[in-house]
C-alpha cells in the first residue's frame, strides 16, 4: 500500500485552486493510464500453442493429478483419523 501525504495548504485565491486541481487532475489521469497498463498486463491473453504443446501439457497436468490422487491415497491410508475414519483394533 502506497504511504498518504498528508500536506496542507493554504489557498488565498480561486486561482491557486484552479491550478492545484487541475495538477491534481493531471496527476491522477497519470495514475489511471499506469493502472490500465499494469492491469493488461497482469491479465495477457495466452498465446496459441502449438499441438505439441498442447500435448505437453496435458501429459504433464495427467502426471501431477496422478501423482495428487497417490499422495491423497497414501495420507488417508495412513491419517484415516482426520477423515473421519478411524481404525479401530480390534481386542482378541
Amino acid at each position: 500500500m502506497l504511504p498518504v501525504k498528508k500536506t496542507t495548504r493554504v489557498y488565498h485565491t480561486l486561482d491557486e485552486i484552479r491550478q492545484r486541481k487541475e495538477e491534481l487532475a493531471e496527476q491522477i489521469a497519470g495514475d489511471n493510464t499506469q493502472f490500465s497498463t499494469l492491469w493488461n498486463q497482469t491479465f495477457k491473453k495466452k498465446e496459441d500453442s502449438t499441438k505439441g504443446e498442447y500435448f505437453a501439457s496435458l501429459v504433464s497436468n495427467g502426471f501431477v493429478a496422478f501423482d495428487l490422487f497417490l499422495t491423497a491415497r497414501k495420507l488417508m491410508k495412513t491419517y484415516g483419523l482426520l477423515t473421519g475414519k478411524s481404525k479401530k483394533k480390534k481386542r482378541k
